[in-house]
């Protein structure tokens, strides 16, 4: 009953989290459930309330995705991200996983200082940052955190960051569940009554993070994202 409590609260500061940043169920959901099964099968668990929470983000953001970006960036940092899915299994090494939380610290530290507003991603520089993003996201197995990362390179507004973020993680969502479904499904049955507690507390917070986020200036919206991003790379590095 306790942990079911825990998980629900868990998941509404997920939720609330990524309707502000555009990331945060996966990084927040999976060590809470990762205190009672291993990380695969946590990594599998939450992709069900991470799917919800970020179909019903998207729905209420669609008329602010960027259409453009999501096809310059979006589709090969899915492409990417599903890749580095496919090969988590096999290529997982606490050295990537270092790797991942300096890159995010680098990442919120050219925010903060200025350097970020000189490196932005145009052309063929965006697919690349896409689809490198997206591997290594995979491959760690945390693709919000890096994908917000990557996209502090392009010049976009709060609403319009945080709608094609979650654009390209409901494409990432759609394409992994059946993954998960067929590897992990037995598992997934045993888990049902937190499973359902998180899809609850996602939604909720979903809707209280949006509120969040209307009441968040435009000219601090990116140094929120900086810091959270620095937040989850030290918690990367701690790990």
């Amino acid at each position: 009953m306790w942990f079911l409590i825990f998980t629900f609260v868990a998941a509404t500061v997920a939720g609330g989290i990524a309707a502000v940043t555009g990331f945060g169920i996966g990084s927040v959901l999976t060590p809470t459930l990762g205190l009672i099964v291993d990380t695969k099968t946590a990594v599998a668990a939450v992709s069900i309330p991470h799917l919800v929470g970020t179909a019903v983000r998207f729905w209420k953001l669609r008329p602010d995705i960027d259409r453009r970006t999501l096809w310059r960036f979006g589709v090969p940092s899915a492409a990417g991200g599903l890749t580095g899915a496919l090969l988590h299994e096999w290529m997982t090494s606490p050295w990537l996983t270092t790797l991942f939380g300096a890159l995010l610290i680098f990442a919120a530290a050219s925010e903060l200082t200025g350097l970020a507003q000189r490196m932005r991603f145009k052309g063929a520089l965006a697919w690349t940052a896409g689809a490198l993003s997206g591997l290594l996201g995979g491959l760690v197995g945390n693709q919000g955190g890096i994908r917000s990362a990557a996209l502090l390179g392009f010049d976009l507004p709060k609403r319009t960051f945080v709608a094609t973020a979650t654009a390209v993680a409901l494409i990432v969502d759609g394409a992994r569940m059946p993954v998960y479904l067929l590897t992990e499904g037995g598992a997934l049955r045993g888990l049902l009554p937190p499973i359902v507690v998180a899809i609850a507390g996602v939604v909720v917070g979903t809707f209280l993070g949006g509120r969040v986020l209307t009441r968040v200036p435009e000219r601090r919206f990116r140094v929120v994202v900086a810091v959270m991003l620095a937040t989850l790379g030290v918690a990367m590095l701690l790990r």
